[in-house]
């Protein structure tokens, strides 16, 4: 039996003057109730409590043990209160880390009107491209697109995304649409240099497995809204986000190819560190998120439109 339990059930014997009554709020038996007070005169090393067939009479170290196993207690379940209550209550400060382009448009601009909810709260983001340490470096949360194998995280999955190459109609119809993989070689590419990732290439399945393509053209950079430009101008083609070109894809302005090579998902996804409790301040905002993410016409129109 935990401490605790032999505290509470010390001063439920001594209250109602009997194990039976005792026990009957516990719900348990007095045999029970009787093991748990031996136990805790044992730990202790004396004697809390006169039995005999008259009943039960506190010790003078009994009754002075009492008041202070009933403040005990108190202040226990105060403390366990505070904290669920905490939970419950969103507060204290959320800092946020998302990728640099998707955090700009689709995280940061949602901050104000959620932080308005909560007059209590304050929010802090961090835009970047790169893969931070969420414990080692202090944040509650972050955003990630595509898959996460860190079992340290949990994630939670916010919009499917998959992630396309594209072009414009004009540019395809000067050059020509790729058919196959090997195709790549032949095309302006346009894509990340050393310092923006994506080291490996470009990320298709072919027969089932994942392969990497080693794409190459006259234009490349470590901002991936410098090269969504560079696709939208016609300057090449691009391996883009279909969360980045929704709207460009339903107007035409933008059409896709190698979509049988595609990955199947590479979702937007909010992760946190593994714990028992997830704060309340969380679990808001993932939601807050979602919900704007399917709102009809979301990903078309953008958040500031």
């Amino acid at each position: 039996m935990d401490r605790y339990g032999e505290l509470r059930s010390f001063i439920l014997v001594a209250e109602k003057g009997s194990f039976a009554s005792a026990a009957q709020v516990e719900r348990v038996t007095p045999v029970v109730m009787g093991r748990r007070l031996d136990a805790l005169e044992s730990r202790l090393g004396v004697k809390l409590m006169h039995r005999s067939t008259r009943g039960l009479h506190l010790t003078e170290l009994g009754e002075r043990f009492l008041e202070q196993a009933r403040q005990l207690v108190r202040d226990f379940d105060d403390l366990e209160a505070g904290i669920v209550a905490g939970r419950a209550s969103v507060r204290g400060h959320l800092v946020v880390s998302a990728p640099a382009a998707f955090g700009r448009r689709h995280v940061a601009p949602h901050g104000p009107a959620f932080q308005a909810q909560y007059p209590d709260l304050k929010l802090s983001f961090n835009l970047t491209d790169s893969v931070v340490d969420l414990v080692r470096e202090g944040y509650d949360m972050g955003i990630r697109i595509g898959e996460v194998t860190d079992p340290n995280y949990v994630a939670v999955k916010l919009w499917r995304n998959r992630r396309v190459v594209c072009g414009t109609p004009d540019y395809f119809a000067r050059h020509g649409r790729p058919e196959t993989l090997e195709d790549l070689a032949g095309h302006n590419c346009l894509a990340f240099n050393l310092q923006g990732g994506q080291q490996r290439g470009w990320s298709f399945m072919r027969d089932g497995r994942p392969v990497a393509v080693r794409v190459s053209g006259n234009l490349d950079c470590n901002d991936g809204e410098l090269l969504y430009d560079w696709v939208r101008q016609g300057r090449g083609i691009g391996w883009r986000s279909t969360w980045e070109i929704e709207g460009e894809l339903k107007r035409g302005e933008l059409v896709t190819v190698l979509d049988d090579f595609a990955l199947p998902a590479y979702d937007i996804q909010a992760v946190y560190p593994q714990q028992r409790y997830l704060p309340a301040k969380v679990r808001h905002f993932m939601d807050y998120l979602k919900r704007l993410y399917e709102t009809p016409g979301y990903w078309e129109t953008g958040p500031l439109a």
